[in-house]
C-alpha cells in the first residue's frame, strides 16, 4: 500500500507540475473573409476580422475577442498582427483596415505609403488623385459617372 500511495503522490506532483508550466501562447492569426487579417476564436474554426476584436461585441462563442487581457490597453495589449501603426506613431488602425481603399489614418499612410505595402487599385477601384480626403489614390468604381467630381482631373466622370 505504501507503493500505491507513492505512485499516487508522484502522479499528483507530476500533474501539478505540468499545470504550472507556462503554456505556449495560442497562435490566433487567421485569414478572415475578403482575405483580411483575423483573430481565431477558441473553437479553432471561427475567424473574426481584426477590426471586430475589442469592439464591445462578442463575436467568438466564449467572448475571447473581448477579454480584458486582450482589450485592456489598446493597441499595446493586442497581438502585433492585429495592429497597423500609421505614420504618426500615436495613431493606429486594425490590420484589416490597411489597404482597404479608405483613409483611416488621416494621412493615407494606411493606403499609399511604403509602410503599408498596398497593391495597386483593384478591379472595383479607379486610380486617380481624389478630391475627398476619405480616399487616397483610388476611388470605388461605383462613384464613376455619378455626376459628382471625385478625382481632381474629373477622370471619374469622363474616362472611368
Amino acid at each position: 500500500s505504501a507503493v500505491v500511495l507513492l505512485v499516487i503522490v508522484a502522479a499528483l506532483a507530476l500533474g501539478l507540475t505540468l499545470a504550472l508550466l507556462p503554456r505556449a501562447p495560442v497562435n490566433r492569426l487567421c485569414t478572415a473573409p475578403n482575405n483580411r487579417t483575423g483573430f481565431l476564436c477558441d473553437d479553432r474554426v471561427t475567424c473574426v476580422p481584426a477590426s471586430w476584436v475589442c469592439d464591445r461585441v462578442s463575436n467568438c462563442r466564449n467572448g475571447e475577442d473581448e477579454q480584458e487581457q486582450l482589450c485592456g490597453d489598446l493597441p499595446h495589449s493586442l497581438p502585433g498582427y492585429l495592429v497597423f501603426y500609421c505614420s504618426n506613431p500615436r495613431s493606429w488602425v486594425y490590420a484589416d483596415q490597411k489597404c482597404n481603399g479608405m483613409n483611416e489614418c488621416g494621412d493615407c499612410s494606411d493606403e499609399t505609403w511604403s509602410l503599408a505595402a498596398c497593391p495597386p487599385c483593384g478591379q472595383e477601384w479607379w486610380s486617380c488623385s481624389p478630391v475627398h480626403f476619405e480616399f487616397c489614390s483610388c476611388i470605388p468604381r461605383s462613384l464613376c459617372r455619378d455626376g459628382a467630381q471625385h478625382c481632381r482631373d474629373w477622370s471619374d466622370e469622363f474616362v472611368c
